[in-house]
This record gives C-alpha cells, structure tokens and sequence, in this order.
C-alpha cells in the first residue's frame, strides 16, 4: 500500500519594503524551499519604483505601493496600509527595511515582525550604522522584533552580533551587519511560520 504524505500548506506573509530590498531577497529565497513553510503572499512599499518591488515582481510576487502623501492624514494612511495588508489575510508581516512608522490601525490588526541593523535598545531609529559608528561602538549588530508603537522598542526575539573594525565606514560596516542580519530574519521568519509568536507583558517568543 503506498500512503501519500501532504505537506502543509505554508504560512502567508505580507513583507513591507521601502528600499533595495535586500532581506526581502532572502527570504524570497528561503521559500524556494519547500520545508521552509512560508508562503509571501504580497510585498507593499510606500514608494514606488523601488527595488524592492522590482525583487518580487520578478519572483512573480503580487505588490501594491501605499504611499503617505496620498492620503490627507497619517492615520488615513496608516487605515489604508492596514486595508492593503488584510486584503492578502497574511498570519503576520515582517518589516524588511519599511521607513515608516506604523500606526495603531495596523499595529492593531497585524503582528509585525521588524529587521534592525543595531543591537537594540542601543541605536534605535533611522541612522544606526551611523550612531553606532559617531558612538565609538566596538560592537554592533541586528535584532528582530515584535513592532509596537515606539521606535524600534518592541520586544526582541533574537540579536546576532558584529565587530565594528577601527577602519569601518557606513557602507562596509552595514555590509556586515548585512551578512548576519538576513540569515537571522530568515530563521525568525520561518520559525514564526511553523510555531507561532507568543507576545506576553512585554515579551515575545516563539515556541
């Protein structure tokens, strides 16, 4: 007797971008595995002509742009974001480099998970490799974790560390930072996918 095996269905994502788009390549990447179990169902920008977008055009990856100046306030903007991510009904989305401040509307709807290139509490905000660089930092790195309404202070599910080297400069530095930043937000996400995301008080995990 032959018993076929399914396996289960992946877990969709929505993945938000506002640049090059390089951590949402690695995980388009990762789901070329099936035993990854993630599925991205949607890539969104709030610009368009991105690379980012450009990335999961070719993967064949539906996108939409939701852009701030289109809308009269920020929380018209941050209600449509929140109707544009629901209307692909993702189980959570991950912030891959998105420049923009999500609002209670999505934050509310949504578990966000979001990519840092710092090893937060420390260099929160939109220049880390730069802070950390004007800091005199010997060290360094990227964290993932759970969105709330501050700036980058939501809790940490993992950190991956980097040297900083006396002859860094922005550019090589994020380069690093870069090298232990996707394969890091590659196993959250996955991880996510296949067991869930507890946040309790303050604190996330994942099982």
């Amino acid at each position: 007797m032959v018993v076929a095996v399914t396996a289960p269905e992946p877990t969709g994502i929505v993945v938000l971008v506002s640049g090059s788009g390089t951590n949402l390549q690695a995980l388009i990447d990762a789901t070329a595995d099936p035993a990854y179990g993630v599925r991205i169902l949607a890539v969104g920008a709030d610009r368009a002509g991105i690379s980012g977008l450009h990335r999961a055009a070719a993967a064949g990856i539906p996108t939409f742009v939701c852009r701030v100046e289109d809308h009269a306030t920020r929380a018209a903007w941050d209600e449509a974001l929140a109707e544009r991510i629901a209307d692909h009904e993702p189980a959570f989305v991950v912030s891959a480099g998105f420049m923009k401040i999500l609002g209670p509307r999505v934050l509310g709807q949504h578990v966000v998970l979001n990519t840092h290139p710092a090893l937060l509490p420390a260099f929160p905000g939109a220049h880390a490799v730069r802070d950390a660089l004007a800091a005199g930092a010997t060290v360094t790195g990227c964290t993932v974790h759970v969105v709330d309404a501050g700036v980058d202070t939501g809790p940490v599910l993992a950190q991956a560390t980097v040297e900083v080297r006396p002859d860094d400069t922005e550019d090589t530095l994020h380069e690093r930072i870069k090298a232990v930043e996707h394969p890091l937000l590659v196993t959250l996400v996955g991880r996510a996918a296949r067991e869930g995301i507890t946040v309790t008080d303050g604190k996330a995990s994942i099982p």
